[in-house]
């Protein structure tokens, strides 16, 4: 596929050594939406404040369930953007290919459909591993290639899930010699377990376990999300007899995205309603059920309390999940339920809200996840329901918020913590919750973080290794650079 504009204008210079370039490997990245496209876009938004100018190779027609444009102004316009074409299914059919038969006593033709589903669809998944974006995987490298070609880099960062992808950035490091960082969003091991599309049973584990230490024998780095996946990638390295480094970068919260709200009067202050608002996608990782079997509860407890709560979700919902808050409607409980709104709209959601709620599933793996509203919540300052097992997320938020956190499990405490609130004894003020410094959790401290494992791989000396806070973009044009391969 050619390459549709060059841009000799942008090609490095002799003249600013100290300057690198990294090539950003991301499936999900503006004007795709949801939380995992929020790492990929801040890292290219702050890197080049760190000495790192930044070359993006993403999907020209990703199968993602959700867009979101306005996150396209959290990118640098001088970010060169390469575009290739993946061979995916369109998202609502593969959503259509992994739906579950329908219950009650379907007729011959129905069961013959349903069975006829299920077969396309484990033959699918057991062909195509580890996802079905391993579809993208030779265009993507084609475009790479001629993008390397053209302008020289000296890393490259590929982010995941996707898995597939990894091997895309590992085809490239054996042809260019460049180091490769492997960022883990989500463990790879829990993600084939909880994740939707995922593939399951022997063959898969068996034929993704050895990919899986394949590729982390070529790894230069590794990044994870949280200290205790750091530290299983750490063994994982060392099974493989690679000497890297593992290194945890949190998701963290960006400065900016608080920085302009008008806190003008709370919305607390102008109606007697309470407030309580989750964001985020509702799935089996995040089941909203003990919340809502607490709301049930208080129902019958306490009926007349439940006229004063608003409970507020915002985000992508499985039908599952939507199905257990279909209940919440049959209570006295007042309900706005949001499928999504963009990222820039979030933090003001926050600001009006009276208290959050986190949910986490007391699931296996569950204590080595942090959900990446972890930090937005904390940085909005309100106070948080907490809805989780004992583990990473658990210990981060108690620092800040000693109070209000439950067992998903203890569902009389959850009602108990909202009788308090409701009832008016235990109302907190919003901005009282936490006084605390978040600032190791801020987006541009971490991609300093994040600068500094790129600088440990790099084959070229930095010339401002300690002085990368006072590094300036380069001057490069104005317009953002996209070539479509």
């Amino acid at each position: 596929m050619p390459v549709t504009a060059s841009f000799p204008s942008l090609l490095p210079t002799t003249s600013d050594t100290s300057r690198r370039r990294v090539l950003l490997i991301a499936y999900s990245f503006p004007p795709v939406g949801g939380a995992g496209v929020q790492r990929p876009a801040k890292w290219t938004k702050y890197l080049p404040q760190f000495g790192w100018d930044v070359t993006v190779l993403t999907p020209e027609n990703p199968s993602v369930p959700l867009r979101d444009e306005s996150l396209l102004a959290e990118i640098p316009p001088e970010t060169r953007i390469i575009h290739a074409r993946t061979w995916e299914p369109d998202y609502k059919l593969k959503q259509q290919l992994a739906g579950k038969a329908t219950t009650g006593h379907p007729g011959l033709l129905s069961i013959g459909r349903s069975f006829a589903k299920s077969f396309v669809k484990r033959c699918v998944q057991t062909a195509l591993q580890p996802d079905l974006q391993v579809l993208w995987v030779k265009n993507a490298i084609r475009a790479a290639t001629k993008e390397l070609e053209r302008v020289p880099h000296d890393a490259i960062l590929v982010t995941v899930p996707p898995y597939s992808m990894l091997s895309i950035g590992v085809s490239l490091k054996q042809r260019f010699g460049l180091p490769v960082v492997f960022d883990f969003r989500d463990e790879w091991d829990l993600s084939s377990r909880y994740l939707e599309q995922a593939s399951h049973g022997w063959w898969t584990r068996l034929v993704q376990t050895r990919m899986q230490r394949r590729l982390l024998k070529q790894a230069d780095a590794v990044i994870a999300t949280t200290q205790a996946s750091a530290a299983t990638y750490q063994q994982k390295l060392a099974e493989v007899g690679n000497t890297a480094q593992s290194h945890c970068i949190y998701n963290g919260y960006d400065p900016e995205d608080f920085a302009n709200l008008d806190p003008g009067t709370n919305r607390a202050q102008s109606t007697d309603r309470f407030q309580l608002v989750y964001t985020g996608t509702l799935w089996n990782l995040t089941d909203i059920e003990p919340l809502v079997s607490a709301i049930e509860q208080m129902q019958h407890r306490r009926p007349e309390l439940l006229d004063k709560l608003e409970l507020v979700c915002v985000g992508r919902k499985t039908p599952e999940q939507q199905a257990v808050l279909d209940r919440v409607n049959r209570t006295n409980c007042r309900t706005d339920f949001v499928d999504y709104c963009h990222h820039k709209e979030i933090a003001g959601r926050l600001q009006q809200a009276d208290a959050l709620c986190l949910l986490l599933s007391d699931v296996p793996g569950a204590e080595r996840v942090v959900p990446a509203k972890v930090f937005e919540y904390l940085a909005s300052r309100k106070p948080i329901l907490a809805i989780a097992p004992f583990g990473e997320t658990s210990r981060i938020v108690q620092r800040f918020l000693p109070e209000g956190h439950y067992a998903p499990r203890d569902i009389a405490g959850i009602a108990a913590w909202l009788i308090d609130r409701l009832s008016g004894s235990r109302r907190v003020s919003p901005r009282a919750a936490s006084t605390a410094d978040l600032t190791e959790f801020s987006r541009p401290h971490l991609t300093g973080r994040l600068a500094a494992v790129l600088n440990s791989v790099s084959k070229r000396p930095a010339a401002v290794a300690n002085q990368l806070m006072e590094v300036k973009p380069s001057a490069m044009s104005k317009e953002r650079c996209l070539v479509n391969a």
